[in-house]
């Protein structure tokens, strides 16, 4: 990122700000195990197909996600396998942080539980 110019900054951040949605997260995950539809997207998360289409769009407008129509119906995959990657790295760090703090908080019990114990 270091010697990006501010557009593709700009673009950086569109494409973070697009991954920042815990119902988008939600719709790439479903999609990792294969194509959906819009109406099976909604029932699996339990949203309105407006709702969805309209994080469909966020997701297809920065190259997340591509749709395929076949006849009446249109299909969604995975445009960028990549994102999970990226989700994958973000997630591990997240959870190595919530196990040093777990770890913290306990290690602050027990030495509350010794102090009590002893006064």
């Amino acid at each position: 990122m270091k010697d990006l110019p501010e557009e593709a900054l700009h673009q950086v951040a569109a494409y973070f700000q697009a991954l920042s949605e815990p119902t988008r997260l939600q719709i790439l995950n479903l999609l990792r195990q294969g194509e959906l539809n819009v109406g099976e997207l909604a029932q699996a998360c339990g949203f309105t197909s407006a709702n969805i289409s309209r994080h469909l769009a966020v997701l297809m407008q920065q190259g997340l996600v591509s749709r395929e129509a076949r006849g009446s119906a249109v299909y969604y995959s995975i445009g960028d396998d990549s994102v999970y990657a990226l989700c994958d790295l973000v997630c591990g760090n997240i959870g190595r942080h919530m196990e040093r703090a777990a770890a913290q908080r306990s290690s602050f019990l027990k030495g509350s539980k010794t102090a009590r114990r002893s006064g």
